[in-house]
């Protein structure tokens, strides 16, 4: 296991919250949780491995990535820190505090349980393909190329977010596709590994994501003995986009009071 020291941005002052973004993200995707808790806290924000700005890397599980955090951790000078992660990054937040418990001093997990998941194909990562074959000359038209993979504008508008212009003027994405492809269906859909767990651990599930399911309530108490399930209504996987205002409330009123 060959950890890296992500790119990461911070703000505020006070005990450390580390901020970990989902599949196809990068540390501006929760920019509005980050000022909202930079009130409070010091917050720091990281980009994934093949993510954003931070290391390629042709491995991606889960304890290679937490390993990550565990190591800019370190690089900080940070003792500990409290972790919120949305989807992939709650992941990768539930194995920092299965495999670092020293490390982590409570956790919130967006829509996302601590289980595998079935290997299904993905049509992001098919557009995202195309996309990265192609000239790209300005922002419409990458998101008009996207429009035949997605249909909602705020997804992708949210994986838009990962264009850069390059040397020549044209458009790149900031993700390292092809070893996203290539750990997807077996390393990404991993549960993570460990437990039992007495970190203190919300879950915040979107009331119309399948995400979180009954089913998962079990493995859950399982491996995290303080963990509980909050339910925001009328919400899908992108909890935190579509209802910003309380997804911000009920994450700062758990890190503050537990």
């Amino acid at each position: 296991m060959t950890e890296v020291i992500l790119n990461f941005r911070e703000q505020g002052e006070g005990k450390t919250v580390i901020l970990i973004h989902g599949l196809f993200g990068s540390l501006v995707n929760l920019s509005l949780l980050a000022t909202e808790l930079g009130k409070m806290f010091r917050v720091v924000s990281v980009d994934l491995r093949n993510h954003g700005s931070s290391e390629h890397s042709q491995n991606m599980d889960l304890v290679s990535m937490a390993g990550d955090i565990a190591e800019t951790m370190r690089y900080m000078g940070l003792g500990e820190a409290a972790i919120v992660g949305h989807s992939l990054g709650g992941k990768v937040g539930m194995q920092m505090a299965l495999t670092f418990p020293g490390l982590v001093t409570s956790l919130v997990v967006a829509d996302i349980a601590p289980v595998k998941y079935s290997s299904t194909r993905n049509p992001l990562l098919a557009g995202l393909q195309n996309l990265n074959k192609m000239s790209i000359n300005s922002r419409n038209e990458a998101d008009a190329v996207l429009s035949e993979y997605e249909t909602d504008r705020s997804v992708r508008a949210f994986l838009l977010k990962n264009l850069a212009q390059d040397n020549s003027g044209q458009y790149r994405l900031r993700l390292n596709l092809p070893a996203i492809i290539e750990n997807y269906n077996v390393k990404l859909t991993a549960a993570p590994l460990g437990g039992p767990s007495s970190c203190p651990v919300l879950f915040l599930k979107g009331q119309n994501s399948a995400y979180i399911q009954d089913k998962h309530h079990q493995e859950i108490n399982r491996i995290f003995k303080r963990g509980r399930v909050r339910v925001i209504n009328g919400v899908g996987h992108w909890l935190h986009v579509e209802k910003p205002k309380l997804f911000n409330q009920l994450v700062s009123e758990f890190l503050i009071h537990g």
